[in-house]
């Protein structure tokens, strides 16, 4: 039990370690490709990246459950279609942040916009009949309070860019909870494989009917689309889909927010950028709001009645 909860708390704040220092190689991509060309790249990358992976690991796996035809057919049937469902909804969220921030919508902002995500999953996940404890919402509130310190400094207005991001907001938070019912029934690391196939092939799609995407471009940003690729994408979907295993996703949504605060803490690192007051406020209630989430409050048992 201990394991799984190390890896239901490690793994989706290590992924947001990685997404939040990611922001710098999307900024370059950005300003020399379009959105489909830089997500064809970077899910084609760890697509191949996460199927070496994957093949390793299957040929160190010494005990292989012995399945029946029937069986082989129904998980490889369910794998695929996971695949397919996740696939879809990442490269849709995905071209919709991309083509946000390409209408003007500020970075600080789109991040703001995008995290409001934590709020759509236990929303949308109401529908789905999964409880949300009172602890849980007050740190969804808390979070976003804190997210809006982090990344709103100019006032709060709605433009065509700020509705395509909370459309992304929303594409996120239905890829949540697709890999959430998902995961109860395939292996983590196959479905986080074909899920960037899928992602690659449609942002493929999308790039040959929109973009005119040139051999200059991919080779200037070469560099980026590898970090972006191997590590943003590859790891830290990947992790963020073991860890969602057997996890809350309302839980792991909030983990994965504190994205915000580590590329806050990267800039003032490695980039030397001043944090504000407002700034530490905000980093203050991400981590409040991340801690009151883990802690195991206990349940209120209905009195039972002779």
């Amino acid at each position: 039990m201990k394991h799984n909860q190390v890896r239901q708390v490690f793994f989706p704040l290590l992924t947001a370690l990685i997404w939040g220092t990611a922001f710098v190689a999307q900024d370059i991509c950005a300003d020399s490709m379009g959105s489909m060309t830089f997500n064809a790249s970077r899910f084609f990358i760890a697509f191949l990246a996460l199927l070496v992976i994957v093949a390793i690991f299957s040929c160190l796996k010494k005990e292989r459950p012995t399945l029946s035809d029937t069986e082989k057919k129904r998980d490889r049937k369910s794998l695929l279609l996971g695949g397919f469902c996740c696939g879809t909804a990442l490269a849709l969220a995905a071209y919709l942040q991309q083509a946000g921030m390409e209408y003007g919508t500020d970075a600080g902002k789109a991040g703001f916009i995008t995290a409001l995500y934590i709020v759509l999953v236990p929303i949308f996940g109401l529908f789905l009949k999964k409880k949300v404890s009172l602890p849980v919402w007050i740190s969804v509130g808390l979070a976003v309070l804190a997210l809006y310190l982090l990344c709103i400094k100019n006032g709060f207005s709605i433009n065509a860019g700020d509705l395509l991001l909370l459309l992304c907001s929303a594409g996120f938070a239905v890829h949540i909870l697709i890999i959430d019912h998902f995961t109860q029934f395939v292996d983590g690391m196959k479905l986080s494989c074909i899920q960037f196939l899928v992602a690659s092939v449609w942002s493929a799609i999308g790039m040959l009917l929109l973009e005119t995407p040139t051999w200059s471009s991919l080779v200037a940003c070469a560099l980026p689309i590898l970090y972006v690729g191997i590590f943003s994408s590859g790891v830290g979907y990947t992790l963020q889909i073991l860890a969602q295993k057997d996890s809350n996703p309302t839980v792991v949504t909030l983990l994965l927010s504190m994205e915000s605060v580590f590329a806050v803490i990267a800039g003032a690192v490695l980039l030397h950028q001043q944090m504000t007051l407002r700034e530490y406020l905000g980093c203050a209630l991400m981590l409040l709001a991340v801690i009151l989430a883990q802690i195991p409050f206990p349940e209120k048992k209905k009195s039972e009645k002779n």
